[in-house]
């Protein structure tokens, strides 16, 4: 970083776009402020259609759905609860993508967020008003959609005209007390090929979903493991203080909702493996490929794990935290 990428002094000219009935919960305050210079399209800046006034909550949570589905070119749905997506696919439709995504979690799907990355059909409005839902939130929609989506009055539909440009150079802040912390934004999932690094090579189908798996492991809550199969997650576990126990609860999340499990799928972990346990835990439930970043001082422990279970591992160089 240079001191011209970071200037000295940074000055926000943001202006309030509404007063919002409380924040994060019922005793505190909260407002939406607009940055009139940022012209990324999402939630700040959606059209809503229908739907009850956005909440602090809300807010948070269709903007972590939208950037998450912004990373994908087929047609993509994602499912967030409390700044976690519960369920990720994509498929031939965004019909397809949504039913894929719900059955990863259908129980965390319950009052949740539903994020598209194209235009929402009457087809899937069909299956959108089947549940409880807080927002949906689509570039567009049929006015078919809109239609049968009126029948849920409460339900926010918002649509943004386009996609974000999940590639886009730009920060991001957070304040602390007494000042902000401001960053690059993480604006890439890879850096490069990735490197295998076990006996066995990843098959084709495995890397395709590594690959998937581990762009949704970018917007999990850290410690992440994602497991995902045929281009949806089937397990998530987030914001674990530990990496073996978010790989427990994305496994216990998998026999849920799925008499088959894990078996045959891949795990994608955020950051490196300090100890081979996850590889083992892996293991043990049938996923037959990892995907992480390497670098840690114990690599090869994790490294010997999945070559005595005949796991493919790949490595990314390139670790994605999220706080």
């Amino acid at each position: 970083m240079t001191d011209t990428e970071f200037p000295e002094e940074m000055r926000l000219n943001l202006k309030r776009a509404e007063v919002l009935r409380y924040g994060e919960n019922a005793h505190q305050g909260g407002a939406l402020y607009l940055n009139p210079n940022d012209k990324r399209p999402g939630v700040a800046t959606a059209r809503k259609v229908q739907g009850k006034e956005l909440s602090y909550n809300n807010l948070q949570d269709a903007d972590a759905a939208f950037e998450c589905v912004a990373e994908f070119d087929e047609p993509a749905c994602v499912i967030v609860k409390h700044m976690n997506p519960c369920g990720v696919a994509v498929g031939e439709s965004v019909q397809e993508a949504y039913l894929r995504a719900l059955a990863c979690d259908k129980v965390s799907a319950f009052g949740g967020i539903v994020a598209l990355n194209s235009k929402l059909t009457a087809v899937l409005a069909t299956e959108l008003v089947q549940i409880f839902l807080e927002v949906v939130i689509a570039p567009d929609a049929e006015e078919d959609a809109l239609a049968i989506l009126s029948a849920k009055p409460n339900v926010r539909v918002l649509l943004t005209g386009t996609m974000p440009d999940a590639a886009e150079k730009r920060v991001t802040a957070r304040s602390i007390a007494g000042g902000f912390l401001v960053q690059d934004a993480d604006n890439m999932v890879f850096d490069g090929e990735v490197k295998t690094v076990t006996k066995r090579a990843p098959t084709a189908e495995e890397l395709s979903d590594m690959m998937f798996a581990f762009t949704v492991c970018k917007h999990v809550k850290s410690n992440a493991i994602v497991y995902a199969k045929n281009g949806a997650t089937v397990g998530i576990g987030a914001g674990q203080m530990s990496r073996i126990v978010s790989a427990k609860i994305a496994a216990m999340k998998a026999n849920e909702m799925s008499s088959h499990g894990l078996k045959g799928a891949v795990m994608a972990s955020d950051a490196f493996f300090p100890f081979p346990d996850c590889v083992e835990e892996a293991a043990r439930v049938g996923a037959t490929a990892i995907i992480q970043p390497g670098g840690s001082l114990k690599d090869q422990d994790s490294i010997d794990a999945a070559d005595k279970a005949n796991i493919a591992m790949v490595t990314t160089d390139i670790r994605h935290f999220r706080h």
